[in-house]
């Protein structure tokens, strides 16, 4: 830019840094098209913020395509001056997908990892919920709208076991489900700095991070009501509009 217009590099970060311009920083966004958008978002937040007597709000999901990565070579520990390191390049070993089903009143999760997220996964991931829950309480199950959640069979068991309530999230909402904020916590914490030799040792891994998480849970509180989120997003329908 500087060159184009003919300016040194000083002026054109002070011009940037005077109007508070950060170019080199940008943010990803999509705006949910769900024509039952403002339902669905009522549904899921009125879970959170007004929950149900004598039932369970479970926000649940699949954490897809986990990569067992092995370093090519050995990182060196942190120490006083310096960071800890670790090589750019890996070997893949293998992947596996975690389902899981954060307790929205105690921050504590329930999770198995299987080779496959089809809809016959799903229903024996149900069927654990089922046997690790009380048995007198209904359960509100928050999910996204993958097949698999859909499927005639996961219907056909949902009716049999009525407790299970499904509610969906809108469409490219992935943020309405609060399981997506403790999966970025695992990642951060567990699996982006993990070296894992082969799938197993990373299961392990997995499952005492979730040992861990429930000794000592986490608990996500929901704070933006529907009419704030309404504004949010009408302030970036406007200024998407602006753009065309």
């Amino acid at each position: 830019m500087a060159k184009a217009q003919g300016l040194s590099e000083a002026s054109v970060r002070r011009i940037w840094k005077q109007h508070n311009l950060k170019p080199h920083l940008t943010k990803t966004f999509k705006l949910s098209r769900d024509p039952q958008f403002v339902d669905k978002l009522r549904d899921v937040v009125g879970l959170y913020m007004n929950p149900p007597e004598k039932a369970l709000v479970l926000c649940v999901d699949e954490k897809c395509q986990i990569q067992a990565l092995d370093r090519t070579q050995p990182g060196l520990p942190m120490k006083p001056g310096r960071c800890g390191t670790f090589t750019h390049d890996y070997k893949r070993h293998g992947t596996t997908t975690l389902f899981a089903a954060l307790n929205v009143l105690d921050g504590k999760v329930i999770g198995d990892c299987m080779p496959l997220h089809r809809h016959q996964e799903f229903i024996r991931f149900l069927k654990r919920i089922d046997q690790e829950t009380p048995a007198g309480l209904n359960l509100h199950i928050i999910v996204d709208n993958y097949s698999a959640h859909k499927h005639p069979r996961v219907r056909s068991w949902l009716k049999r076991h009525p407790r299970f309530q499904m509610h969906f999230t809108p469409t490219s909402s992935s943020w309405l489900n609060l399981v997506e904020r403790w999966f970025a916590y695992l990642t951060q914490k567990r699996i982006r700095r993990g070296t894992f030799h082969n799938v197993p040792a990373l299961i392990e891994a997995i499952f005492d991070y979730i040992d861990s998480n429930n000794q000592n849970p986490h608990v996500f509180v929901w704070t933006a009501s529907v009419d704030r989120i309404m504004t949010k997003i009408a302030k970036c329908k406007e200024a998407s509009d602006a753009l065309h």
